[in-house]
């Protein structure tokens, strides 16, 4: 498989009023947790170019199942973070930020900083 979970479609809103695909939940060591891009809670727009509007959330698990080897996915990225439904859970896994998300840039500024200044003592 592709690696993720989805939810929605219009027989199974996920949100109310928007019967859209979302992706609720990346695999571990999956084909999407490996490739990186895609992220729970994104909502998928089209997959291989065939529009994802108006699908019930079956017709829309059957285009991923025929998708292929090579799969192309139009998603737009949740900007803030939305509650589900009342008492959904994604098996313990939080849907914030990886933590290398937070670190990699926070380390790459103090590198920045520390070679700044060492530059910076050098001439001095």
């Amino acid at each position: 498989g592709l690696g993720f979970n989805i939810v929605g479609g219009t027989d199974q809103q996920y949100i109310s009023n928007d019967s859209s695909i979302y992706v609720s939940r990346i695999k571990k060591d999956g084909a999407a947790y490996l490739d990186g891009r895609l992220q729970e809670g994104d909502k998928i727009l089209a997959v291989n170019g065939k529009d994802l509007k108006d699908l019930r959330h079956k017709d829309a698990v059957e285009l991923f199942r025929n998708a292929g080897c090579d799969v192309s996915l139009k998603i737009q990225r949740r900007l803030q973070p939305q509650n589900g439904p009342v008492g959904h859970q994604s098996d313990g896994e939080s849907g914030g930020l990886p933590l290398a998300a937070i670190l990699v840039p926070g380390l790459a500024l103090a590198a920045t900083a520390v070679w700044i200044w060492l530059r910076y003592r050098q001439r001095m």
